[in-house]
């Protein structure tokens, strides 16, 4: 059975340091619910000394928000430790995290401290929180720029206090992987009462190695990670929680770790997150990137189609997306352009795809990416004798303020003449409902979108619509000066084209019988 290891999040806290992130206390609550049902153990929701706004939004969490632990911050000051004891007080599962640096650069240049000093208040602090409240976490700043020895004699003393977990933090990015397991490894050969205790890891991202230095710490019997959401915090950030939770679960056999984190919760966590700070993710971020289920390449698509653990060692499923992504372009191949089509809702004759695909391949030498709409027109001037089932003819609506929407439609069926009217919730409602009950249509709406062809008061308007049926998906576009009429023109376009796809793979069944 592999360890469970602790996830310490410290988004609130932490991450909030991120310049520009600053968060309000509803915007806080907000993202402590969404974290505990992202299922993180510990919630650093603040830090209660450092202002009224932080306090204030510690007492609301630890008021409101069930199931995690929820810890405040306190620097090793006597009115630290008592405000967030205030603040945290109203939870079920509370703890106070006390800090004070070890690093003789920080103690000489910073504090102004002795080592002996510095020791002396880390213990007090220590019992001044354990008279408050069981569950006590010390981090001796600086950590992994600290004499050993001094680190040993520090954290005996605090777990000698009833310290009962001891976090590490790497606060400046500085350390590597070997070097940290191995500052792991020291602490736990040679301080005292260490088998009683958790370790934990809080590691910055200033070389770009708090993921990597965090796992190492597990790999030596660390048993709590602090972490971020998207690895944001102070300067270049901090070890990121999707990366740690996704580096255990996928590679749990080497760690004989894992988290309780529920994984499918992870991506709408991270876009809640970034939505709130303005922080945006960049595309090429591991786990939650826009770009990281995404595929070019032929050959990866094509492995990628034949079987999914070619070239994703984690399902998307499991950080909550829908699938994976097929970007379309140049470096894209037949077998990609095939499924594609087929994902979209065509099935094409051998000669038909080949037109297509050559067609496809010259307009990717000229566009990044090629869109949906593209291959929709690149499919629908392929086959430039489509029929129109349906050709509208009149086109009334009435709406106002004091009235229900209503159209009244005059169309050519298949060649017969036909009126209706219908209402709706809007003039554009309206029209599509009408014309849905004139054709008998079970298709959904999935897309609607309008943009200005040109500038100015008469600019000409396009609209642009996706309908799905029965796992196919049309696009349907119209133009005009009139924005209802543009729309009525694009869902019809749309109604057409799903019709006659239908009544081509319907002929295309029945041949092969």
């Amino acid at each position: 059975m592999p360890r469970l290891i602790t996830i310490f999040d410290t988004t609130l806290r932490d991450g909030e340091q991120s310049p520009g992130a600053s968060m309000t206390s509803d915007e806080k609550l907000m993202l402590a619910r969404q974290l505990a049902r992202l299922n993180v153990d510990v919630i650093e929701a603040g830090f209660a000394f450092s202002s009224q706004s932080d306090f204030e939004a510690l007492q609301r969490i630890a008021e409101e928000v069930e199931g995690p632990t929820i810890c405040s911050l306190a620097r090793a000051k006597p009115g630290d430790i008592d405000r967030a004891w205030e603040a945290i007080k109203g939870a079920p599962k509370r703890r106070i995290h006390t800090f004070l640096s070890t690093s003789d650069i920080h103690l000489k240049h910073q504090f102004r401290l002795t080592r002996d000093e510095a020791l002396k208040q880390s213990v007090e602090m220590v019992q001044r929180a354990k008279g408050y409240i069981d569950d006590v976490e010390f981090s001796p700043m600086d950590a992994t720029r600290s004499d050993p020895q001094y680190l040993y004699d520090v954290l005996t003393a605090v777990v000698e206090a009833g310290a009962t977990t001891l976090n590490i933090p790497d606060t400046v990015g500085y350390i590597n992987p070997q070097e940290f397991g191995a500052l792991i490894r020291g602490i736990r050969e040679n301080v005292d009462g260490i088998a009683g205790v958790v370790i934990s890891v809080h590691c910055h991202n200033d070389l770009g190695l708090a993921v990597a230095n965090s796992l190492a710490a597990v790999a030596e019997g660390a048993g709590q990670v602090e972490c971020t959401i998207n690895g944001i915090g102070e300067r270049a950030g901090n070890a990121s929680l999707e990366e740690v939770v996704m580096g255990l679960r996928v590679r749990r056999q080497l760690y004989d770790a894992d988290t309780a984190i529920v994984t499918e919760e992870i991506m709408k966590t991270s876009r809640l997150v970034s939505k709130t700070t303005g922080l945006p993710v960049q595309p090429n971020k591991a786990i939650v990137g826009a770009n990281a289920f995404a595929h070019t390449s032929g050959i990866h698509q094509d492995g990628l189609l034949k079987d999914g653990t070619t070239y994703e060692i984690m399902r998307p499923q499991s950080v909550g997306l829908l699938q994976s992504q097929m970007v379309m372009g140049k470096l894209s191949g037949r077998h990609a352009f095939r499924n594609q089509l087929e994902v979209m809702g065509y099935r094409l004759s051998d000669d038909e795809l080949y037109a297509a695909f050559q067609r496809f391949k010259r307009l990717a030498e000229q566009k990044k990416e090629v869109f949906e709409e593209d291959i929709e027109a690149i499919i629908s001037e392929e086959v430039q004798n489509m029929p129109c089932s349906y050709t509208l003819k009149h086109l009334r609506v009435e709406s106002g303020t004091d009235m229900t929407p209503t159209a009244t439609i005059e169309m050519e069926i298949n060649g017969t003449l036909q009126k209706h009217t219908d209402t709706g919730d809007g003039p554009v409602d309206a029209v599509y409902r009408t014309i849905a009950a004139m054709v008998k249509t079970t298709s959904t709406l999935t897309s609607y979108a309008v943009k200005a062809i040109t500038g100015g008061m008469d600019a000409q308007g396009e609209v642009t619509v996706k309908i799905e049926s029965e796992g196919r998906t049309v696009t349907g576009n119209g133009a005009s000066t009139d924005i209802i009429i543009a729309s009525a023109r694009a869902y019809l376009n749309a109604i057409n084209k799903l019709a006659y796809w239908k009544g081509k793979t319907l002929h295309d069944l029945e041949s092969t019988v």
